[in-house]
């Protein structure tokens, strides 16, 4: 397969340079990036991200390539002995005629399906449809901390075939006893035809997730997370037994003080309600500082199993005691029968061409997970008081024009 598609290059004279492309001030991506500040990765009802996700589904794809993980390549965090890889997760860097480039994850899972019961969640698929549906659901929450992602249709010859340049990954290239055409990934081990996607023949489901600003333009840092889980089979982290555990992260800076715990609460929140147990790590732009925004970045192993609630996800809700008052009011008004989180979710999601993106069992588990949060802060208010449990964040100054990401072209 691999010599008859190089012979195939050869003929379509494939290999020739192509015309030097200009760079457009007002392409989609670059707006998107420009307009990162201390506040999101956006702004509310921001119409760059609308023409983003549009030209994501649209533009035409001229370059395909394996991902790298700029955190190890630059030594800021040895993942490695996190997440290792394997073929069984499987991404790619797809660029645009315009410059802009996504994170492309294809379908490994349909959407009815739930993860098994006996999987650890260090082992659980990659799911395309749960990145498209945590983008919502963030915007929805008005975190605003996941990078525009939207659902396309990739032809797996003509997009990624045919417009690499890598020989590695044009060799994991076949066709399958059905016709399909189908690829696998480039990793040490696992790197089988059994772990390959395949396309139908050629057609195949995937996300596409927007690239942030470059770490030599907007630096980030890479954090162990403090109720990170154990990513063994036998073994649990202290918070897994200790109930007072945030006593003793309330006092290690930056979490003594500051908005970094509440931001950690935050992402607990958002992790429960797509039932994400894989959130080992967060990201923080250098450029805004300690009090900076938590990027909610890889959320594929989301929405594996509706019919489970994994409480302890909300560990950090549960332990420290403390919630945005901003947070808690979207919270409350998404639990009103008139703005019910599932039918916010079930219309934005809409908007996507690879809709229904999620089942209505993964829908509905939103609203029962949602009352479990109100629960949560209810029994916390109890205890404690509001005056002490309701961060009041709802008088901020505003953003100064010198805390955007300055970037140069």
């Amino acid at each position: 397969f691999s010599r008859r598609h190089k012979l195939y290059r050869e003929e379509l004279n494939l290999t020739s340079l192509a015309a030097p492309l200009l760079l457009r001030p007002e392409a989609s991506w670059l707006q998107f990036h420009l307009g990162i500040s201390r506040d999101g990765l956006y702004p509310r009802s921001s119409p760059t991200v609308n023409r983003l996700l549009r030209d994501m589904q649209e533009f035409t794809i001229i370059s395909a390539d394996y991902s790298q993980d700029e955190k190890v390549l630059l030594g800021a965090c040895d993942c490695s002995q996190i997440v290792k890889p394997s073929g069984v997760h499987l991404k790619l860097v797809l660029r645009f005629q315009d410059f802009g480039k996504a994170m492309f994850k294809p379908m490994r899972q349909k959407r009815e399906e739930e993860t098994p019961e006996d999987f650890f969640y260090f082992i659980d698929f990659q799911r395309h449809n749960a990145e498209i549906a945590a983008f919502h659901l963030d915007r929805i929450l008005d975190f605003r901390r996941v990078p525009p992602t939207v659902g396309r249709l990739i032809n797996v010859t003509k997009e990624i075939l045919e417009v690499t340049k890598n020989e590695i990954l044009q060799s994991v290239f076949f066709v399958s006893p059905a016709s399909n055409v189908c690829f696998f990934a480039k990793c040490p081990y696992l790197c089988k035809t059994e772990y390959a996607v395949c396309g139908n023949p050629h057609l195949l489901e995937g996300s596409l997730s927007a690239f942030l600003p470059s770490l030599n333009l907007a630096p980030r840092l890479s954090i162990p997370n403090p109720w990170i889980r154990s990513y063994s089979f036998d073994g649990k982290e202290e918070w897994e037994v200790n109930p007072l555990y945030c006593n003793t992260v309330r006092e290690i800076y930056p979490y003594s003080n500051g908005n970094r715990l509440l931001n950690i609460i935050d992402m607990a929140i958002f992790d429960f309600l797509i039932g994400n147990m894989d959130r080992h790590h967060y990201e923080m732009f250098t450029k805004f500082g300690d009090d900076g925004f938590l990027l909610h970045l890889d959320n594929a192993r989301g929405f594996g199993r509706h019919s489970h609630d994994e409480t302890s996800i909300l560990a950090p809700l549960s332990q420290c005691c403390i919630i945005k008052r901003t947070t808690l009011l979207r919270l409350q008004l998404l639990a009103e029968p008139e703005y019910r989180l599932s039918d916010v979710m079930r219309e934005s999601l809409l908007q996507d061409r690879l809709a229904p993106v999620l089942t209505e069992p993964h829908l509905l588990a939103l609203d029962r997970r949602l009352q479990l949060i109100l629960k949560a802060v209810r029994k916390c208010i109890d205890t404690y008081g509001e005056a002490k449990v309701v961060a009041n964040d709802t008088t901020q100054p505003q953003t100064p024009a010198s805390d955007r990401v300055k970037l140069t072209t």
